[in-house]
């Protein structure tokens, strides 16, 4: 009995852990329903109880850059869990495969994976911005 509770609380706190180098997959913790906002509807995110609990924690992700031309800016891209050919913005990934980030320095683009860190932000109402929105980010090493 007392191995099953120290099992228990071990699996209890590598929870995080897990979490962390598979984070890709609590962010697939979500769904969508239609919402009637001023001049017509949109799709909302609803955030599982679980993926709720990480919003405002520092977080890490594997991912590739997807530049964002429109800010024109190498402190603000688009992280994605799959390489550009096959990313959401090419119709073959949900938006859940994707991450807004912030960062205070300008990162260089590679097609390599990189990993970044930063707090993370959900995002339910403001249609400007991802659904998941990584601030003060910062790449950091595995």
């Amino acid at each position: 009995m007392i191995r099953l509770r120290l099992l228990w609380i071990g699996l209890a706190l590598a929870e995080p852990l897990f979490a962390q180098n598979n984070f890709w997959q609590v962010l697939a913790e979500v769904g969508f329903k239609r919402e009637v906002i001023q001049g017509g509807e949109m799709e909302v995110p609803v955030f599982s109880n679980h993926l709720k609990s990480w919003n405002g924690k520092k977080v890490k992700l594997k991912g590739f850059i997807i530049p964002v031309s429109e800010v024109g800016d190498e402190s603000k891209f688009m992280l994605s869990s799959m390489p550009f050919n096959v990313c959401y913005f090419c119709g073959a990934a949900g938006p859940e495969t994707i991450v807004e980030v912030e960062t205070a320095r300008k990162i260089k683009f590679t097609s390599q994976a990189i990993w970044m860190e930063g707090i993370l932000q959900l995002n339910e109402k403001d249609p400007d911005h991802h659904i998941y929105i990584m601030k003060s980010a910062n790449v950091v090493t595995p």
